[in-house]
């Protein structure tokens, strides 16, 4: 969900590039990985596309939002049906280096 990658996102925002990367390693939580995952797409982006050193870089701006939702039922007593809501989220990273 959009509450526990923000948790994540936040710890990041404004640090060196590399020093985002190594935070986000040490950390034990899944939504760690993802915002790993996006990070190191968004410093490989800067270096293919704009021919920038991976050191010189920022992350200026990491942002979580929500997405869709997906609708789920599970059975519960008497014939009816309780809600399962998979909630999901969009990540976004910008790295700079200025």
């Amino acid at each position: 969900s959009a509450q526990k990658m923000r948790e994540m996102v936040r710890q990041i925002q404004g640090l060196p590039a590399l020093q985002a990367q190594a935070v986000l390693r040490v950390v034990p939580r899944k939504s760690a990985r993802f915002v790993a995952k996006t990070l190191d797409s968004a410093i490989a982006n800067a270096e293919n596309n704009n021919k920038v050193k991976p050191e010189t870089l920022r992350v200026k701006e990491a942002v979580a939002g929500t997405a869709t939702s997906l609708k789920r039922f599970t059975p519960k007593a008497r014939g009816s049906a309780g809600p399962i809501i998979k909630r999901r989220c969009h990540i976004k990273i910008t790295v700079s280096d200025e």
